[in-house]
């Protein structure tokens, strides 16, 4: 075996190896990254052709976490990992973003890049590695692809930038972003933040890029070693150099004009298509079957010129805005009337229906990752039907898309939720996406915090964001505020902001453009706040701020904290106690431990069930008081007297000389099982906890009534007759005496 290793010096100061020729040698590359007890090992495989009539690069990448890795067993009835999870996509994502726009235009084979993480430490997070892993794969293979890049995580702790911080680090971080670059340029960034400003952001980015050129250098390191640096030969492309020129002679003098209409998205759509079917139809009719897959890959050519020099050229944008204008905007909230929340906000030609759900403990999201376990109590999913882009397809389960969209507009509004006391409630905010034509995960952000306010959840701050792009060509650029699906289709940047009037709290950037000046993102970020506060704006001008309290179908919950010894007599054997509770009064109550103490959250319809399941609670955490007056029930007659339950699961003994002013023989006819009576504690034993009760004292004394005079003290060893020392222990005696 050729085994070659090549180390890296995290910012952190942790050593980061990469090895190549060991495992997995049949990949095209094959690479294993090894941090601590962390690994991951990451193949890359190309088909040597692509299939017939492919014209892009069928580019899938697959992020894996085996179970095995910490010593767990999947969940689950099969016990083995099976679909990917959101977390496992989630990264997928952030690794092809970084990686699909280096591979070559011209490349159109079937690529397959996989990261398996076979060994996790704990406390080390591997996603931030795993683009690393799979640009060093690609690194030692003879794949064509225009890196190396790497991704690095960015944590901020009490001011100060750490790389890829642990996972402890992370719960102290105000800044947590994933950047990845080339040697020369940024590629793609995602990430939350609590309120930073823009200069902040930049700065993170630096930071970041200067620990990825030191990635780079040592993959380019290792491509030497392995003596990859002259990549496979391919053609899969075939053009025609006559026929592009024609192409573009005949359409693009059309083809301005209808983007300079301000048609709608969908005129528009069939205008440019017109175009190109008239050009078709001076094709031969022998030839033009043959030709319309290279007509239509010119003519798309033109289109994404024609645009972006009309931009460039005269700044006018496709709808006819101005670079800084943001579209047209109205909202409206409480729509859906017996949703607990719900908003429509509309920007343009995109629009999101939004409702929010209220609910208990019982209904938090449960995580269980490889590495992360737990329940997220505020969640919120992103629905795009074909129908929203007027597709006429069937909508087969929820896309990768979808579920990252969704985590960025959950990363922009989570932060403004609040939490514990202040908030008992689970909530799932779901957006549908009804309309769109650009940026619907920030229209989602926009109508999730509205949604929010009408359900009188009391948001720390509302929410707003925007899509930002750029065009740049031949040292000009321009800057697009709230751009349509066609300019992020056709431009060099797709940008996304979200944060409120104090600063962001969540980002997506994806790069397509070699060397983007810092000033040029400096002025995106400028040029977003102003835009993010204009539609922060139209947001509370609709609702100026949280509903002061809850609709009035919305189920209210009520928590309140017992001691922790008090947990168990609430749940009761086998939960037998709580499960009463729950079914006499048609309640959802929900226990937990923390902070050494007992939470309880008692769920209900209206507020009456939830005071009968509260009373009932504090009745039984309630410490019996001597000299109170309680309302108890009997629960069983013997000899001496009865027992009667005062509080849920504590009795105390009523003795027959307490049950009346007159002296009584028996208590036939006077008390049975079941009674419910008035009683006074008189005494709590001292050493044993048990509880005397008196009915007599709350009776009006007999006039005339002379107390008996108490008994003479006994002498040792001496014992009256029939005085057996009755007690709580004697009511089996007391029976067979009387038998």
């Amino acid at each position: 075996m050729n085994i070659i290793q090549k180390e890296i010096i995290l910012g952190n100061g942790e050593t980061v190896v990469l090895e190549t020729g060991k495992l997995a040698k049949q990949a095209d590359g094959a690479v294993l990254l090894r941090q601590g007890k962390t690994m991951l090992l990451a193949t890359v495989v190309s088909a040597k052709e692509p299939k017939e009539g492919t014209d892009f690069m069928p580019l899938q990448i697959e992020y894996k976490e085996k179970f095995a890795a910490s010593g767990r067993f999947p969940g689950g009835f099969m016990k083995r990992e099976a679909r990917p999870s959101d977390y496992e996509i989630l990264i997928a994502r952030l690794v092809d973003r970084a990686l699909r726009p280096l591979f070559p235009d011209d490349f159109h084979a079937e690529t397959f890049v996989t990261v398996n993480l076979i060994s996790a430490d704990k406390n080390v997070k591997p996603d931030a590695l795993a683009g690393l892993a799979a640009s060093a794969a690609l690194a030692v293979s003879d794949i064509p692809f225009g890196g190396p890049i790497s991704e690095v995580r960015v944590g901020r702790v009490d001011g100060q930038l750490i790389i890829n911080p642990t996972f402890e680090e992370s719960e102290k971080t105000d800044l947590d972003i994933i950047v990845a670059a080339t040697y020369d340029n940024i590629m793609m960034v995602e990430g939350e933040m609590k309120e930073v400003s823009e200069a902040d952001m930049l700065e993170a980015l630096r930071f970041a890029h200067e620990e990825i050129k030191k990635h780079c250098k040592v993959q380019m390191e290792l491509t030497e070693l392995t003596g990859k640096t002259v990549k496979r030969t391919y053609c899969h492309e075939v053009n025609d150099e006559e026929l592009r020129t024609l192409v573009r002679a005949a359409t693009y003098d059309k083809v301005y004009a209808v983007a300079k209409s301000q048609k709608p998205k969908h005129e528009r759509s069939d205008a440019f298509e017109a175009i190109m079917n008239e050009f078709l139809e001076t094709i031969p009719e022998e030839e033009r079957e043959a030709k319309k897959p290279l007509v239509a890959r010119y003519y798309h050519a033109v289109e994404k010129e024609a645009m972006r020099r009309m931009i460039l050229d005269e700044g006018i944008r496709l709808d006819g805005r101005t670079t800084t204008e943001i579209r047209p905007i109205w909202c409206e909230v409480d729509y859906l009337p017996a949703a607990h929340g719900s908003a429509i906000f509309t920007r343009g030609e995109t629009q999101s229906l939004t409702t929010v759900t209220m609910g208990t403990k019982l209904d938090e999201k449960q995580v269980d990752e490889v590495l992360i376990q737990g329940s997220e109590k505020f969640v919120l999913h992103y629905n795009f039907p074909p129908f929203s882009t007027g597709e006429a397809r069937p909508s087969r389960g929820i896309s990768r898309r979808e579920i990252g969209h969704g985590n960025l507009a959950f990363r922009a509004l989570k932060g403004m939720v609040p939490t514990g006391e202040e908030n008992p409630y689970a909530i799932r905010v779901v957006s549908d996406i009804l309309e769109s034509n650009g940026s619907s995960s920030m229209a989602t952000v926009c109508a999730g915090t509205l949604a929010l306010m009408d359900a009188g959840v009391q948001l720390r701050k509302p929410v707003s964001g925007i899509a930002m792009g750029l065009i740049s060509e031949s040292g000009k650029f321009a800057i697009l505020s709230d751009i349509l699906g066609d300019e992020d289709h056709l431009g060099d940047m797709d940008f996304k902001v979200t944060g409120t009037a104090d600063g962001i709290t969540a980002t997506q950037m994806d790069i397509k453009v070699d060397g983007l000046s810092y000033e040029v993102l400096a002025k995106a970020l400028a040029q977003a706040k102003e835009g993010r506060l204009h539609i922060l704006g139209k947001i509370t001008e609709t609702l100026p701020a949280p509903r002061p309290d809850y609709k009035p179908h919305t189920p209210r919950i009520v928590q309140i904290s017992i001691p922790k010894e008090f947990i168990g007599a609430v749940i009761g054997t086998g939960g037998k106690v709580i499960q009463e509770i729950q079914s006499v009064t048609g309640t959802t109550i929900v226990i937990e431990e923390v902070d050494n103490k007992g939470v309880v959250d008692v769920f209900g319809e209206n507020r009456d069930a939830i005071d009968a399941a509260l009373n009932w609670i504090n009745k039984i955490i309630e410490v019996p008081e001597v000299g109170k007056i309680y309302q108890g029930k009997v629960v069983s007659i013997v000899a001496f007297g009865a027992f009667v339950e005062i509080l849920p699961g504590k009795e105390g003994l009523l003795h027959i000389s307490e049950v009346d002013w007159k002296r009584l023989e028996n208590l036939d006819g006077i008390l049975a099982e079941g009674d419910e009576i008035e009683v006074k504690l008189i005494e709590v034993d001292q050493k044993t906890g048990k509880l005397r009760l008196s009915r007599k004292v709350l009776l009006e004394k007999p006039e005339g009534y002379e107390e008996r005079p108490p008994r003479e003290p006994r002498h040792d060893g001496e014992r009256r007759n029939g005085d057996r020392g009755r007690g709580y222990g004697d009511r089996d005696r007391d029976r067979n005496r009387r038998r």
